[in-house]
């Protein structure tokens, strides 16, 4: 890497540091701040819900992936479980969410069965949404740290790494701070269009450097199983089969886009539900194409490294990424050493672009909302504005807190952060899900199950092999069978207490 990339990465982050507080002037009201006064347009959220959902950890994860010993193409298979996902929420929840004033997704539980269980769900979306981002952050500041050390080579690893957690963090934090949700999607538009070029650009670079070209590229794949699509196996300790995917994808994504607030706000951002639902149903067709594209550069990195022609690639103690420790590090190797100048600046880019997607604002808009406010209420809204403010700090600080706690963990990145979402996940969405279909259970009944779900998933998360992909479908129908089974014992609800979670007062919005 030469001066000319390093000037490339500084004058991203302080392009989108500027652009993020030039909205500050807009951000006059809660709705302003949270929501972008509900007029940003459809294909503008379509491209947020893309840089959202792939982030850095695709960027990097995916393609060590397919690079991997044993590595292919069968992560789709969970791809094609978040595109019928979306057809369910585009169906079920989307039309929800505009009857009423919505602010935070987990209103609608308050309104369904009371304040307890709306905080409950918030106060998980708050702890789960920290984990999972402080994990990516830490991702996007080892790549940065390559960056660095490419011109400092003595320079401690861990310093750097440490270092660049405290940059990005704070790139993170004043973009948000400032700008509000709307910047966040605007600079997610852009980020969108820096981090698909990047991976061309990488792409068209690995292609004229593998001898022999995309030929030979494609024999090695081909050789070494990399092309394999379905696993139609019912093993349960095993990541990516079809059933896996198609089942457990479907309600990872139900729980992620359906009921996380994350990007619940998105939808919200937009004034009616059919234009919510394009832009979602528009994102999974854009998400799968990605999907494909990384994993054909982890294709490429493989033939390019050529692993496979050392005799110690096939050992039992040799790592799955050999010659790396890991597979998240294999991409960021070739962007620093092996991209011609220039190049290897704006690939860098693109993966900080695709790392800055803030969950801050949709933290901080749960926060206020369904955990500040009941304790503070009839307030004026320019005081609810400024601790939207001050809690963006916090949870900035925290998710820093959590990267640097995380930094020594060899477990892979995409595997800790859907992990990690997908424990959580799970008995939320089974909440939604009696709300919707379960009229006789009552607030005490959601409870029940709700504690009962996040038992049942911490006990499969730490004391059996259970593959991830599995932790929502099980959390979400062990949540439900629970409540249902509880709302035998408990006084039935009575008839006004057994709205579905649709009917929301667009004045009192409770």
């Amino acid at each position: 890497m030469q001066v000319i990339d390093l000037l490339i990465i500084v004058g991203y982050l302080v392009g989108i540091t500027l652009f993020g507080t030039w909205f500050a002037k807009k951000q006059e009201t809660t709705r302003d701040y949270f929501l972008g006064d509900r007029s940003v347009p459809w294909w503008a959220i379509a491209a947020s819900i893309v840089a959202t959902e792939t982030s850095t950890i695709t960027f990097i994860s995916v393609p060590g992936i397919a690079y991997a010993r044993g590595g292919n193409f069968q992560f789709l298979q969970l791809v094609f479980g978040y595109m019928l996902g979306r057809v369910v929420i585009s169906l079920i929840f989307i039309p929800l969410y505009f009857r009423g004033e919505l602010m935070t997704v987990y209103q609608l539980l308050e309104r369904r069965f009371g304040q307890r269980t709306k905080m409950l769900a918030a106060t998980l979306f708050v702890v789960m949404r920290n984990i999972a981002d402080g994990i990516r952050l830490l991702l996007t500041a080892i790549v940065l740290a390559a960056v660095y050390t490419a011109f400092a080579p003595t320079t401690g690893a861990d310093a750097v790494i440490v270092g660049s957690i405290l940059v990005l963090g704070s790139v993170m934090i004043i973009f948000t701070y400032f700008g509000g949700m709307e910047a966040v999607i605007w600079i997610e538009v852009v980020q969108l269009g820096i981090y698909l070029l990047g991976a061309l650009a990488a792409a068209l670079v690995l292609v004229g450097q593998i001898e022999g070209g995309l030929g030979a590229a494609l024999a090695a794949g081909a050789a070494y199983g990399k092309f394999s699509l379905f696993d139609f196996s019912f093993d349960l300790t095993k990541t990516f089969t079809f059933w896996a995917g198609l089942l457990g994808g479907c309600f990872l994504t139900m729980s992620t886009h359906g009921t996380d607030q994350y990007l619940v706000q998105r939808y919200l951002c937009t004034d009616k539900p059919r234009r919510a639902a394009a832009a979602l149903l528009t994102s999974g067709a854009v998400v799968l194409a990605q999907f494909i594209g990384f994993l054909f550069i982890g294709v490429l990195l493989f033939a390019f490294y050529h692993p496979y022609t050392d005799p110690a690639y096939e050992l039992a103690a040799t790592p799955a990424a050999y010659p790396f420790t890991g597979g998240d590090r294999v991409f960021p190797d070739f962007i620093t050493k092996h991209m011609p100048s220039g190049l290897s600046g704006l690939v860098v880019a693109a993966i900080l672009a695709a790392a800055l997607s803030s969950s801050l604002n949709s933290i901080a808009a749960t926060a206020v909302n369904d955990l500040y406010r009941p304790f503070r209420p009839n307030r004026d809204d320019r005081h609810y504005l400024r601790v939207s403010h001050w809690l963006t700090l916090l949870w900035g600080v925290v998710q820093v807190g959590v990267a640097l706690a995380a930094r020594n963990q060899d477990r892979s990145a995409l595997d800790q952060a859907l992990s990690v979402a997908s424990l959580i996940n799970g008995p939320v969405l089974g909440v939604f899900l009696i709300g919707t279909f379960l009229r006789r259970a009552g607030e005490s009944a959601a409870l029940v199950g709700m504690f009962i779900g996040i038992a049942v998933m911490l006990y499969l998360n730490f004391m059996t092999p259970l593959a991830w992909t599995w932790y929502v479908l099980v959390g979400s129908m062990v949540t439900f069978l629970a409540a249902w089974l509880a709302s035998f014992v408990f006084v039935p609800v009575t008839k006004s207490e057994t709205a579905t979670v649709a009917k929301i007062d667009p004045e009192t919005n409770r």
